[in-house]
């Protein structure tokens, strides 16, 4: 962002309590600000594992504090309303000066699909709370599609900034920002760039405090610099393997998992379940042209879940040849000698094959001959393992027969 000209704050990035002292230093004054560095939103009221409370702490003193503060931090999993029950683990804090701050704002830039492009989302009420803001007076909230073709214009920026208060030297301030945030928006193939708070200084200055940028994965071929940062620690260990397949694979908290080919089989499939009373595990997509390597390798996430009670495969084969996706499925039970309950509803291209080599496999695969036949299945099943391990008893859906 300072490389496109917006104003931040000074700062560094450290992984150890003496890289935060360092920083400190180099920063001068007796005045910092340390935030936790992770893949989530709602640092500042987050918890950390070790008791901690909030993500983001003011320093006045001398940098030893700014140590012995980022100490608590580092090395400890930071917990936030986004975050998920486990938390994100804290591997590096931002140390940066402090500002006084006379007024803050929020402004943003997203995709929108129903302007077809960019939509600026602004507002006069910045901060921590805007989540609350948007909720309780969203006529606060402003919302300025831009025509990607042309981009923001010089008329946008200063209208936005006339509705989010700001006057004199900081209204030409904050046009100027509002044009570089964009243009940094749309050269990075963002999907995401918000600021919050962007702030009037005491000093009289408008500076963006602090940002969250999310970008387009399928463009980070244009942007190895961007790709090269990426942090694997912060994403889910099964997304990441996941990826390194190929797989349309996003991690959920329930306890059926779900194999499927097209992401709208794949949602329709996670309804289903839901309207049955179960709770799906995960979104899996094997696309069109998976091979048994990627079903295996999917087999091999869903199989290493431990909240996963059942595992329901849908498949409507179009290019994906069901008789492809049958050896993947025989091929990943005698691999990982699965054990939990595998209900399989086939349709499609070479259905009459797969359904020959699931019977003759000497494997205890539950068929099922619809989607909603299938999810009624899988959901009864869960149910019945979900019961027995709170009441410590065992109950085997074993398939070798």
């Amino acid at each position: 962002m300072e490389d496109a000209g917006i104003r931040v704050p000074r700062q560094g990035a450290a992984r150890t309590p003496e890289e935060a002292v360092v920083i400190a230093e180099r920063l001068g004054g007796q005045d910092w600000v340390v935030k936790a560095q992770i893949l989530a939103g709602g640092r500042g009221k987050g918890t950390f594992d070790n008791g901690f409370k909030g993500g983001v702490h003011i320093v006045n003193g001398v940098p030893a504090d700014v140590g012995a503060l980022a100490q608590k931090m580092l090395g400890h999993n930071l917990i936030t309303k986004q975050s998920g029950a486990l938390g994100r683990p804290v591997d590096c804090v931002a140390v940066t000066e402090r500002f006084y701050i006379r007024r803050e704002t929020y402004f943003a830039i997203a995709m929108d699909r129903a302007s077809n492009g960019p939509v600026v989302v602004a507002s006069a009420s910045g901060g921590m709370d805007i989540e609350a803001v948007a909720e309780e007076t969203p006529d606060a909230i402003i919302r300025i599609p831009v025509d990607i073709n042309k981009g923001i214009s010089k008329q946008q920026c200063e209208a936005i900034a006339d509705k989010l208060g700001f006057v004199g030297k900081n209204r030409a301030q904050a046009v100027d920002q509002f044009k570089r945030l964009y243009d940094l928006f749309i050269a990075r193939d963002a999907t995401l760039l918000e600021i919050n708070p962007l702030v009037e200084t005491s000093q009289g200055d408008v500076l963006c405090l602090d940002a969250k940028l999310n970008f387009d994965d399928n463009a980070l071929f244009r942007h190895k610099d961007l790709d090269a940062l990426r942090d694997w620690s912060q994403e889910d260990p099964r997304e990441v393997a996941a990826a390194k397949y190929d797989l349309n694979y996003i991690g959920l908290d329930g306890t059926i998992a779900c194999l499927v080919n097209g992401a709208g089989l794949a949602m329709a499939t996670m309804d289903m379940i839901k309207l049955k009373g179960g709770e799906p595990a995960n979104f899996l997509d094997v696309g069109g042209s998976a091979n048994e390597k990627q079903v295996t390798e999917a087999f091999k996430i869903l199989n290493g879940d431990p909240h996963v009670s059942a595992i329901l495969v849908n498949i409507f084969g179009g290019i994906m040849r069901c008789d492809v996706i049958a050896s993947g499925i025989i091929n990943a039970a005698k691999e990982l000698n699965l054990q939990k309950p595998l209900i399989v509803r086939l349709q499609g291209t070479n259905v009459t094959r797969a359904k020959e080599l699931i019977d003759s496999c000497g494997l205890r695969i539950i068929p099922a001959d619809d989607l909603d036949q299938a999810a009624d299945t899988a959901v009864k099943i869960a149910k019945i393992r979900e019961m027995a391990a709170e009441a410590n008893l065992s109950v085997s859906f074993e398939l070798p027969l």
